[in-house]
């Protein structure tokens, strides 16, 4: 004779826990891991069309800026003087110091506003866009080379006269006069750039939006989303 078999328990006495149970009515079953996106960080800054237009308005805005520096250079760099000499029925032009370091500061002089210039410019475009991106690099280290040209160039035409023979003869022999403006070392020109974009990278290092932290993958799901094992 064989022992009676033990009926299974009735549906309802079997745990809770192993059950599935569908989603009342009006009610929307919880998401994966993977599905509770809502793309805030989907979108990688405002657009490259909106960057290239930034980055031409602060490459023609910083450059404009270098007749401001060709003026101040003008204003506060030293004066080399000259004194004209008749040798032989001919003129010549000597430096009345010899031994004065005015062509130095000259130089040294554009240099140190260059730089300044390139602090401020950095500091401008950080304040305004609180972003980086390669457009707004390009656009500074490009507008502060222009805008070191411009202002160069504009120091030159503001400064004394280019002839020095025919200013020597205009003031008159023995007389010391200035020497033209003039930029030694051709290297100051790249200091408004390099200072530009060291200044605004490490503002953005410092300061700058942080990358959103990385969610780990999921695992392994059954068809309803619940994770297996």
């Amino acid at each position: 004779m064989t022992a009676p078999l033990t009926p299974p328990p009735p549906p309802h006495e079997q745990s809770s826990q192993n059950a599935w149970q569908p989603p009342a009515a009006g009610r929307v079953a919880p998401a994966p891991h993977d599905a509770l996106w809502h793309g805030t960080y989907g979108q990688d800054g405002p657009g490259m069309k909106t960057e290239v237009r930034d980055a031409a308005v602060v490459t023609v805005a910083v450059a404009l800026a270098g007749a401001l520096l060709g003026v101040l250079w003008w204003w506060l760099a030293p004066h080399v003087p000259l004194v004209g000499d008749v040798v032989d029925k001919s003129w010549v032009v000597y430096l009345s110091d010899s031994e004065g370091e005015q062509a130095i500061g000259v130089d040294g002089t554009f240099t140190l506003l260059a730089l300044g210039f390139g602090v401020m410019s950095a500091l401008a475009v950080f304040l305004l866009r609180r972003r980086g991106g390669v457009p707004l690099v390009v656009a500074l280290g490009v507008g502060g080379l222009l805008g070191s040209l411009l202002a160069w160039r504009v120091g030159v035409w503001l400064g004394p006269a280019q002839d020095v023979i025919a200013h020597a003869k205009e003031v008159g022999k023995g007389v010391v006069f200035s020497a033209p403006l003039k930029l030694g070392a051709k290297g100051a020109l790249l200091a408004w750039s390099l200072a530009a974009l060291v200044v605004h990278l490490g503002l953005m290092a410092l300061f700058g939006p942080r990358e959103p932290e990385s969610y780990p993958e999921p695992g392994p799901q059954d068809s309803y989303g619940a994770p297996l094992g």
